[in-house]
C-alpha cells in the first residue's frame, strides 16, 4: 500500500471508534433508561445520565420543522457535506496528522448521529446532561452524546491546528522576506 494512502487511511480508525462507541452507548441508554427520565446523577446534579430524543440539531434547532424539511436538512445535507469532506480529505496532501485525525473524528461523530436520524424514528439519542450554572442564560447545557462530543472536541482541535499552521506560515513568510531584503 502506498505510504501516502496509508497515512490518509489510518485516522479512520478514530472514525470507526467514535461510531462504535457512540452507537453502543446509545444502545445502553435506550435499553436501560426510559425516554425522558434520569438514569443516574453524579456530583449532586452536576452530571446526569438521561434519555432524551432530539429530532432537531444542536440545541434542538429545527425540531419543530416539518418532516420533509427535517429530512432534507438533517439527513440529505449532512450526507452530502460528509461526502465532500471525505473527498477533500483524500485529495489534500497538506493536512497535518492532527488535522487528519481531527477530521476523522468529526466524520465519525457526523455519521454516528446520521445513523440515528436514519434508523431511530424518535430522533437522535442524547444522554449526557451537565449543569451550566446559569452561564449564557442556561441552567443546564443542552443534552448531548458521544458523537456530539467527538464533533466538538475534534472541531476545536482542527481550528487550533489551522491557527497554529497559519501563524507558523506567516512567520516563515516574514522570515523569508527579511532574508531576501538583506
Amino acid at each position: 500500500m502506498d505510504k501516502n494512502l496509508k497515512t490518509k487511511l489510518l485516522p479512520f480508525i478514530l472514525t470507526f471508534l467514535v461510531i462504535i462507541l457512540d452507537q453502543i452507548t446509545k444502545m445502553i441508554i435506550v435499553r436501560n433508561i426510559p425516554l425522558y427520565t434520569i438514569g443516574a446523577q453524579y456530583f449532586g446534579d452536576f452530571l446526569r445520565i438521561i434519555h432524551v430524543a432530539n429530532t432537531g440539531v444542536a440545541f434542538s434547532m429545527g425540531a419543530d420543522w416539518g418532516t420533509i424539511w427535517r429530512a432534507i436538512m438533517f439527513r440529505a445535507v449532512p450526507v452530502i457535506v460528509i461526502g465532500l469532506v471525505v473527498v477533500v480529505y483524500f485529495r489534500n496532501n497538506e493536512f497535518t496528522k492532527l488535522q487528519r485525525w481531527s477530521i476523522a473524528g468529526i466524520i465519525g461523530g457526523g455519521i454516528g448521529n446520521l445513523i440515528d436520524r436514519f434508523f431511530r424514528a424518535e430522533g437522535v439519542v442524547d444522554f449526557i446532561d451537565v449543569k451550566f450554572y446559569g452561564l449564557f442564560g442556561l441552567e443546564r447545557w443542552p443534552t448531548f452524546n458521544v458523537a456530539d462530543s467527538a464533533v466538538v472536541v475534534c472541531g476545536i482541535l482542527l481550528l487550533i491546528s489551522f491557527i497554529i499552521f497559519s501563524v507558523k506560515d506567516e512567520k516563515a513568510k516574514k522570515s523569508k522576506a527579511n532574508k531576501e531584503d538583506n
